[in-house]
């Protein structure tokens, strides 16, 4: 009997280590995707910003559905993605408006490309711990619900906001807190 905890107590460790380590990486991608996300932001060409970090969010979410060992579909992703930020209003909406800014010659074009920065990293930040949380959880594209994770992805737009904007690093929540 006294082997059998023993041994259950080993297993529970390494389970716990397994799942501290796919959050750590989990953490590492989104980090990368979202400093990429930023990069796309001064990009100058209205719209090309927004399809860059469209790409990127794809790119992220095949990396996490990887770690995670979830089927990756590019369609349903894409179609995830879009009712998941479409559905959050301002965030999505300034993703339009600071890549339409940069039209207006010279302070729009710098005024666009301080908000595309910080709208690009926050919004894939927010991608990126919605479906890190999603998966963790046990989940997959197809149980996801974007009405049930905007609430979420809101709160981790506000946190992915401010973090970028300080420029002290996007580390934030971890999605079992």
């Amino acid at each position: 009997m006294c082997g059998e905890t023993s041994e259950l107590t080993a297993q529970e460790g390494k389970k716990s280590e397994t799942s501290e380590t796919i959050r750590e990486e989990a953490e590492d991608i989104i980090i990368s995707h979202v400093y990429a996300g930023m990069g796309m932001g001064i990009i100058p060409i209205p719209f090309a910003d927004f399809a860059g970090v469209s790409l990127i969010q794809l790119n992220l979410m095949r990396k996490l559905a990887q770690l995670y060992r979830v089927p990756f579909s590019e369609d349903m992703v894409k179609n995830l993605i879009a009712a998941l930020i479409g559905g959050a209003a301002p965030p999505s909406f300034s993703r339009y408006l600071f890549s339409l800014v940069k039209a207006v010659p010279w302070l729009g074009t710098a005024a666009g490309i301080t908000g595309a920065v910080v709208v690009g990293g926050a919004s894939t930040y927010a991608v990126g711990k919605v479906f890190q949380r999603h998966f963790s959880e046990g989940g997959t594209f197809l149980t996801f619900d974007p009405e049930k994770a905007r609430k979420f992805y809101a709160e981790m737009f506000r946190e992915g906001k401010e973090a970028v904007g300080r420029g002290s690093g996007v580390r934030g929540k971890s999605p079992d807190t």
